[in-house]
């Protein structure tokens, strides 16, 4: 032990005959009971010492390990695995489109995508994601994206972590901060697939990404307040590569939120994208039926305007929870658009003419958390073609005036954080002359790190 008992009458006694007047003793005594008292006291004040050095020694750190002969530390990365699969049931049909937009350069008529809609079972998306701080500076991610024996690099960025003053800035590749959904992944979803507003805006995936340099600011003020703009290379639709110096794209963007009481939470932003296209192609109909090919060279603008609401008692989301959800967009083209097709079809001869499209839609969706472990979904999705003027090609390109639209309902189970399984209805009617009443059966595991997902 590091005290021993030490006996108390010697100094009772040495106490009382020192300070009591009425207790006689001689000069040899007292200097004797005077000196045990002084080798009782530091021996006292040597254990403390003692005791509080060691206290200290268990309290210190570890020390942090040595860096290298280089300077930098070991490489320790969070590392995480999405797996995504899923069984489709829907007609079968050829070339899927969303009548009356122009899609990515594998589209038909107005945007056939000739990749989607595959039925059966599949492998869907699967997402490999490393992470780690770079040094007390700086921040790096990177996101594969494997699909049908592909890896794809969806995002490869640094951000920084050092500015202050609620400053970012985050340089590669990166999902845009336009719109509410465009910045996560499809894992993080709701719905087993896209609203069709997200494919109609940026082709066959569905979100917009860019290599570039994105600019983020979090105002000093109560309620949240966000604001950024983006520059980057533009070569993702509605853009093309055009292999130039400049900037091909730009973007604005702000964000505010708050909490209403305990229970309630909101968010609501406008977002702002213009693109540049250069021979970007898209597939039409001609008068006839035809297919022809149109190239189409200007600027893409486009408005998106978001809105969240969620709801859980007491601002636990664990056991409930309401989320609603909408967004709305309007676009804006204008150029050169260049009609060519085989020999018969409205196209035969090369057509070059003016091109200008005003067009719109929105999407709604409600999520209701009723279980800790189970929740439901329903979303409507509704597109208008607006106007479309072909200029000289007015009379050789089809214009199809049907409203795409779509129903669905979902429900899904995640026993935990990192495994979910959803059964999803969707009744589509995004073609024209076409209803495809679908069901998905999908699956999406998360293995290693896992970060929360944005509000």
């Amino acid at each position: 032990m590091l005290f021993r008992r030490i006996p108390s009458a010697p100094l009772a006694l040495a106490l009382a005959l020192v300070t009591s007047p009425a207790i006689s003793a001689s000069d040899a005594e007292l200097d004797e009971l005077r000196a045990q008292v002084r080798a009782l006291r530091d021996s006292y004040e040597h254990r403390l010492a003692e005791l509080e050095s060691r206290l200290a020694r268990q309290a210190a750190p570890a020390p942090a390990p040595a860096p290298a002969a280089d300077g930098r530390r070991g490489f320790n990365p969070e590392i995480s695995l999405t797996l995504q699969g899923q069984y489709r049931r829907m007609k079968d049909i050829d070339e899927r489109h969303l009548s009356g937009f122009a899609g990515a350069s594998h589209g038909d008529e107005d945007g056939h995508d000739h990749g989607a809609g595959e039925r059966g079972f599949s492998l869907d998306h699967t997402e490999l994601v490393l992470a780690a701080n770079i040094d007390s500076h700086y921040r790096g991610l990177v996101n594969f994206g494997i699909a049908d024996g592909e890896v794809e690099v969806e995002e490869a960025w640094f951000q920084s972590t050092g500015l202050g003053h609620g400053l970012t800035l985050r340089g590669g590749r990166f999902l845009s901060s336009i719109g509410y959904l465009n910045a996560q992944h499809a894992h993080a979803w709701d719905f087993a697939d896209a609203p069709l507003m997200y494919t109609a805006l940026f082709g066959e995936h569905a979100s917009y990404g860019n290599d570039g340099l994105q600019f983020k600011w979090v105002l000093p003020t109560e309620l949240f307040a966000e604001m950024g703009a983006e520059v980057g290379r533009g070569a993702n639709f509605p853009g093309t590569d055009r292999d130039v110096n400049g900037i091909g794209s730009s973007a604005v963007f702000a964000h505010l939120g708050g909490d209403v009481g305990t229970s309630h939470s909101w968010r609501t932003g406008l977002s702002y994208l213009n693109a540049r296209s250069a021979g970007r192609e898209s597939h039409f109909d001609d008068v006839g039926g035809e297919e022809v090919e149109g190239a189409f060279t200007g600027r893409s603008r486009m408005w998106i305007a978001d809105a969240v609401w969620k709801w859980a008692p007491d601002g636990n989301g664990g056991a409930r929870a309401l989320t609603l959800q909408a967004e709305f967009f309007q676009r804006r083209e204008d150029g050169d658009l260049t009609c060519q097709g085989e020999a018969g079809s409205a196209c035969a001869v090369a057509l070059d003419s003016d091109y200008r499209t005003r067009q719109r839609g929105w999407y709604a969706q409600a999520v209701y958390k009723f279980h800790p472990q189970w929740r439901v979904g329903l979303r409507h999705d509704r597109l208008d073609p607006g106007r479309r003027d072909y200029g000289a090609n007015n009379t050789n390109i089809a214009r199809d005036d049907h409203a795409p639209r779509r129903s669905s309902v979902m429900v899904d189970w995640s026993p935990s954080e990192f495994s979910r399984l959803r059964l999803q209805l969707a009744r589509d009617q995004s073609m024209a002359g076409e209803t495809d009443n679908q069901l998905w059966l999908q699956y999406v595991m998360s293995l290693g790190a896992h970060g929360a997902h944005r509000f």
